[in-house]
């Protein structure tokens, strides 16, 4: 499925039709489908390479290494959660996953929450120095991504940036292995929803992900090279009160003939401070969109969540 492809240059161009039109296609695209393709979206060509070259040089290395970046205390938050520990909101079964997470370095002395410090790898050359430039590349196509959202929904332009900056985003490296004896479900990672107000997700080593449809069908989606895709989360539909979609998605498994092949994954979640409120805001709701959601802020969010997926108890 061609999932609807936007141009971030168009909303760079300093045109201001150009600009409009841009906002006007990328917010109708998730109001029907909740996810985009998007080209020119400010991530290098180089830097995707030298990261995920770095990220199978670390999922390559034996468990006992792997572990030692393992800290449960931490709740999947920073370093390195082994296979089979996360599992889908509403499902038992664990997802055929291991994965490494990135998250914010606090700028200009931020003390407004204390973030875990980063977990650093040293086996693989680069790979700690890789992540923050991707991470911060990752969260300046994000903002921009969140300044053209704030004009379709009739806000000030920046309405996000402080929000974001500082924000409690995560840059996850999932390592999905090859399947070695007759798998218990077709779905490496069951179907969810994510968290966050956005994901960036920079192309998959393979096919897998599939979305649900308004008319309930699963369909493919597979991003071009060049693109990233860049999907609505749940906080960006509490916040919308459902006027912007979080789309349902899964990854399933390989055709037989190639299970014995891995699949690699990197999507930035793209996370406000935990102070931001997710109020339903007041210009989504009406008689025909009678408020859905109870006020919660990001963090309060974002804990339960956490804990609905089994990573924090």
């Amino acid at each position: 499925m061609g999932i609807p492809s936007v141009d971030l240059a168009e909303f760079l161009s300093g045109d201001a039709n150009r600009k409009a039109a841009f906002v006007e296609q990328l917010g109708k695209a998730y109001e029907d489908i909740g996810f985009i393709a998007v080209k020119n979206h400010g991530v290098a060509d180089n830097l995707i390479a030298d990261l995920y070259i770095q990220v199978q040089q670390f999922f390559s290395l034996p468990s006992e290494q792997k572990k030692k970046y393992e800290d449960p205390v931490l709740a999947g938050q920073r370093g390195y959660t082994s296979f089979g520990k996360e599992h889908a909101k509403g499902s038992e079964a664990p997802d055929l996953k291991e994965f490494y997470q990135y998250g914010q370095v606090p700028q200009d002395n931020f003390k407004e929450e204390d973030y875990p410090p980063n977990i650093s790898v040293k086996e693989v050359d680069g790979f700690n120095g890789t992540f923050e430039k991707s991470y911060r590349a990752f969260e300046k196509s994000g903002k921009t991504l969140l300044q053209a959202i704030a004009l379709y929904l009739g806000l000030d332009e920046f309405h996000f940036d402080d929000f974001i900056y500082n924000g409690n985003s995560i840059l996850r490296a999932i390592h999905y292995p090859p399947i070695t004896i007759e798998p218990k479900t077709a779905i490496r990672a069951e179907q969810h929803e994510d968290i966050n107000l956005i994901t960036l997700l920079v192309g998959a080593s393979a096919d897998g992900l599939q979305i649900l449809t308004k008319q309930n069908e699963w369909i493919s989606v597979t991003s071009l090279p060049e693109q990233i895709v860049v999907n609505v989360g749940d906080m960006l539909q509490r916040f919308t009160n459902n006027k912007l979609r979080s789309t349902t998605h899964r990854v399933v498994n390989p055709v037989r003939e190639l299970w014995h092949t891995s699949r690699f994954s990197i999507p930035f979640f793209l996370h406000p401070k935990s102070s931001m409120s997710l109020r339903c805001l007041e210009i989504c709701i009406d008689k025909d969109h009678p408020k859905v959601y109870d006020d919660a802020s990001a963090g309060e969010y974002l804990d339960e969540r956490l804990r609905e997926i089994g990573l924090k108890k």
